[in-house]
């Protein structure tokens, strides 16, 4: 098993049971000890946990709404509700988008009128959603299931093909060093995928994503056109990334 891998089932056995021993780990991962510690040790370095002696917890409870779940993270849904419909405003008739999985993108397509578009995704909440909308056009790349995601080996190619006007991307965490970040190895590909096969990509995020940080980095801020948020974002983090030459639309 690999470090990453290991990573995300320590990651994803912390939220579920709150903390967790080194031995626990270990006969969980079956691997010793000692590679649970190094483990620990990185992420700890990460600011993902904290560790005590002979075990750790998560730095953040707050990851535990950010980490995909088998069901749809219905936190701060307000603030999503309100940055789906900005995102919604550049989303024209006859178009080509592409909605990556997230509680916000779901929200999209919750909000979505019943117009002639094309959506792409793999999101099965999302297709759940737009399937009723007969004037949507629903392309679906398919593949194994993963919680919510359809995980294709091939997806890279299969919507490398495709002409898409805008993607909508969603993110665990916005960082100003890191970038846009998730917890899980198999998304990071399907995210790159999505961005270098459309011509403007778009962020969709509630304000509590920004200054958090995940496990892995799948895109620069600058590789985003925009980053679409809710007014909740506070004014400091506005300037800040304003500083940055980030575009934030809210």
């Amino acid at each position: 098993m690999s470090a990453i891998k290991r990573h995300e089932q320590i990651l994803e056995i912390l939220i579920t049971d709150k903390e967790a021993t080194v031995a626990r780990l270990s006969e969980a991962l079956n691997v010793s000890g000692k590679t649970i510690r190094e483990d620990l040790e990185k992420l700890e370095q990460q600011g993902l946990l904290k560790r005590y002696h002979g075990g750790a917890t998560l730095a953040n409870e707050g990851f535990a709404g950010l980490f995909p779940n088998a069901l749809p993270n219905s936190k701060n849904e307000d603030a999503k509700a309100v940055a789906a419909k900005r995102a919604l405003e550049l989303v024209k008739a006859g178009e080509v988008i592409a909605l990556d999985g997230g509680s916000t993108t779901l929200a999209m397509a919750r909000l979505m009128e019943n117009m002639p578009v094309t959506v792409i995704t793999n999101d099965l909440f999302i297709i759940g959603e737009l399937v009723r909308k007969d004037q949507v056009r629903l392309v679906v790349p398919g593949g194994y299931r993963n919680r919510n995601q359809l995980i294709n080996e091939n997806f890279s190619s299969i919507i490398g093909s495709m002409n898409i006007q805008k993607a909508f991307i969603s993110t665990t965490g916005i960082n100003p060093e890191y970038g846009l970040t998730v917890f899980t190895q198999a998304l990071v590909s399907q995210k790159r995928a999505i961005m270098q096969a459309a011509a403007e990509s778009y962020c969709v995020a509630d304000h509590t994503k920004f200054n958090q940080c995940a496990l892995l980095t799948f895109a620069k801020l600058e590789e985003v056109a925009a980053i679409i948020t809710d007014p909740g974002i506070p004014a400091e983090a506005v300037q800040a990334y304003s500083q940055r030459g980030i575009q934030l639309i809210r």
